[in-house]
């Protein structure tokens, strides 16, 4: 048995000459490209309609849908915005990198056609889109009245303090959450957020419900009604209640809770804050996470909070537990700094403190000798509870701090934080802006303190930071007992930030196209 090889007939171009493959059109490839082409009625150039304000492109008839830069929402846009697309086959596309100012995008596509009976043609070709400036409805409106808004998020916390707010400030920094925001306005124990619609106010909502213990409610208010469709315009208030609990706080726990965990504290210290209360019982070292809902049901305050921290100098330290995280738990003697030359009280009592005490070091607690605690509850708890004379709370480096500033090494950080634009009230602007800063300066040693609170936020490099040099240092024999003050370390520090210009609240959003968003559209009328 012999094969058979068929060889495929040429012939020549009937251009060219060559000789190809015989096909319908007799024709070679680089022929029929010149003699058809299939981007023959595709839009090559397209004016499109952005509204800076909100970074939305128009749909028309009034439709916006918000796209960044060079995203597949963009890319989807832009191909829907080409007429003629319909009849070829789109294989593939792409943007060409334009200068981010230049008001032009360019995409590159590549399409299929079917030009002869069994001759697909292929080709890439090269659409450009000239960007125009357009307030949509919304943003014009906005931007007629600055002071309109639809609905007001009122976030408050009835605490003596603002720290607080502060990590919450670089949380929402961190996580975008003020995008969509007209206004932010200062209060007395909290902040107003201000938006353009319903649904922006609740997508806060959302984000606060997952960052902090909190309750929220909502009341809204008739504005205009439209008797010829029936439309109603409202005004949404959503108050938001932060649990009056915060970072080294001081509980007691009600009697019914005491005994709902399994005899846990009752007497506990907040030692962080999530979403949830994070509860140790530096007894026992035991933890509890209690959520908003378990806290509200039995309510409770701290009987004492950080204002009232008294410094303590550590005498004698004896381990008396296994650890437990970063706890271990030591009976520790500890005297009153105040005292020292005076008297020679001396205080007995069982820490959690024990990975960071040792002799010699100040610590800061609670002095229950000397407090006057006012709490219903404790009176359920006659005979079941003993008080101990002091609670300590956390290692204190105030001491090492100041001897550093003395010894000529520079106070100033190699880092700061991100500020939000917040519009202070009038009767904010009296506020003892020294009690302000005191509070912002603890919340920066706070933050040198807690690496894990650290990682929650964006610390960035301080540009006008100069390095002190070592002739400007006094060098002395106990330079070793200060090493140990808690810094930020370099490799955690971004360098994204530039402090010409604080950054700036995003500009009002527009409607897209819920139902909720519709009903705001209706204010106009």
């Amino acid at each position: 048995m012999y094969a058979v090889e068929s060889t495929p007939s040429t012939v020549l171009c009937c251009l060219c000459g060559i000789p190809v493959q015989a096909n319908p059109s007799n024709m070679c490839v680089n022929c029929i490209r010149g003699q058809v082409d299939i981007t023959e009625g595709i839009q090559k150039e397209v004016t499109i309609l952005w509204c800076k304000e909100c970074n939305k492109y128009l749909i028309p008839p009034k439709a916006w849908v918000r796209a960044e830069l060079e995203s597949k929402e963009l890319l989807t846009f832009c191909i829907k915005k080409l007429k003629g697309l319909n009849k070829v086959k789109l294989v593939d596309a792409g943007f060409i990198w334009t200068e981010p100012h230049s008001k032009r995008l360019k995409v590159k596509l590549t399409i299929q056609k079917e030009v002869f009976h069994g001759t697909i043609l292929q080709q890439t070709f090269q659409a450009d889109y000239v960007i125009q400036n357009n307030l949509c409805q919304g943003c014009a409106r906005l931007a007629a009245n600055s002071d309109q808004w639809v609905a007001c998020v009122q976030v408050r916390q009835h605490v003596d303090h603002k720290r607080t707010f502060f990590l919450l400030e670089q949380l929402i920094l961190k996580h975008n959450a003020q995008i969509g925001t007209l206004n932010i306005k200062e209060q007395t124990d909290g902040v107003d957020f201000f938006y353009g619609h319903r649904s922006h106010a609740l997508k806060f909502l959302e984000f606060l419900g997952s960052m902090v213990p909190m309750k929220n409610r909502s009341d809204k208010q008739l504005v205009s009604f439209n008797e010829q469709n029936a439309v109603y315009n409202y005004k949404y208030t959503f108050s938001v209640q932060i649990v009056p609990i915060c970072k080294e706080d001081l509980c007691l726990l009600p009697l019914k809770v005491y005994q709902g965990l399994g005899s846990f504290g009752p007497l506990v210290i907040c030692t962080h804050i999530t979403n949830t209360l994070h509860m140790l019982d530096p007894l026992t070292l035991r933890s509890v996470n209690v959520d908003v809902n378990s806290y509200y049901r039995s309510p409770y305050v701290a009987i004492t909070n950080a204002k009232h921290l008294v410094e303590y100098v550590v005498l004698d330290t004896e381990v008396v537990g296994p650890k437990a995280g970063k706890h271990m738990l030591i009976d520790v003697q500890v005297a009153r700094t105040s005292d020292f030359g005076k008297n020679d009280t001396l205080f007995l009592g069982r820490t959690h403190l024990g990975n960071l005490l040792k002799a010699g070091d100040l610590v800061l607690g609670y002095d229950l000798t000397r407090a006057n605690i006012v709490d219903p509850e404790l009176e359920k708890y006659r005979g079941k509870l003993q008080l101990p004379d002091v609670v300590l709370i956390r290692k204190s480096y105030a001491e090492k701090r100041r001897k550093r500033r003395l010894k000529g090494k520079s106070a100033a950080r190699a880092w700061t934080l991100k500020r939000m634009d917040v519009e202070a009230e009038e009767s904010n602007k009296k506020v003892d802006s020294e009690k302000m800063e005191a509070e912002r300066e603890r919340f920066m040693e706070e933050l040198e303190e807690d690496p894990e609170m650290r990682s929650k936020i964006q610390i960035y490099r301080d540009p006008r930071y100069v390095q002190p040099t070592n002739s400007s240092i006094v060098e002395t024999d106990d330079d070793d007992e200060d090493d140990d003050v808690p810094e930020v370390p370099l490799e955690e520090l971004l360098n994204a930030l530039a402090l010409g210009s604080e950054p700036k609240l995003p500009q009002p959003a527009c409607p897209e196209g819920d139902d909720d968003d519709a009903d705001d559209d209706d204010m106009s009328d």
